[in-house]
């Protein structure tokens, strides 16, 4: 198997709460979100061997509800504070600190950092949905990458797939 990168954007998070950007919450419809992508990478068998985490909030709710639906311990995730407010050069370095024997790796973060990374890794240009936005909240994208995480270069990676949670509905049961 070639190596893979996961790319999740965190779920709808609460702007009512008051807290500061950081210490924002998932909504109620971002933790289901997140359930149902996580279930649904484990029906995949999309199991990621290694997974990054933004140390936010949202993000950390979301990394811990989609490793439980996958049957993963919280133990497993990895939280990297540059990945916070990341810029593209702060994500690629991220992603060279994985182990070299991980697979398949999943990346949990913010737009329009994510955005920016897929849009580098891709090879070919995208189309941008209707809403605006390649990576909504809880969106997945999936890439097939080379063997190295060292060397990330512009458009190494191969786009397999983009799925939103409303693609899931029918398909993923809570």
């Amino acid at each position: 198997m070639n190596r893979q990168l996961l790319i999740l954007r965190h779920g709808k998070s609460d702007w009512s709460v008051g807290h500061g950007d950081i210490k924002r919450p998932l909504k109620t419809r971002g933790k289901r979100a997140s359930q149902r992508m996580g279930l649904w990478l484990q029906q995949q068998a999309l199991i990621p061997d290694y997974i990054l985490s933004s140390p936010a909030a949202r993000a950390k709710n979301t990394a811990k509800i989609v490793a439980e639906a996958m049957g993963l311990t919280v133990q497993q995730i990895h939280y990297r504070s540059q990945l916070y407010a990341a810029n593209l050069r702060q994500l690629k370095n991220a992603l060279a600190l994985c182990p070299h024997h991980s697979k398949r790796v999943l990346l949990i973060g913010h737009n329009p950092e994510l955005e920016s990374l897929l849009v580098f890794l891709n090879k070919g240009s995208l189309a941008i949905p209707d809403c605006g936005k390649l990576l909504p909240t809880a969106t997945l994208a999936v890439f097939d990458m080379p063997d190295d995480w060292n060397v990330l270069s512009e458009g190494c990676g191969k786009l397999l797939s983009i799925t939103r949670p409303k693609d899931l509905l029918d398909s993923v049961e809570l």
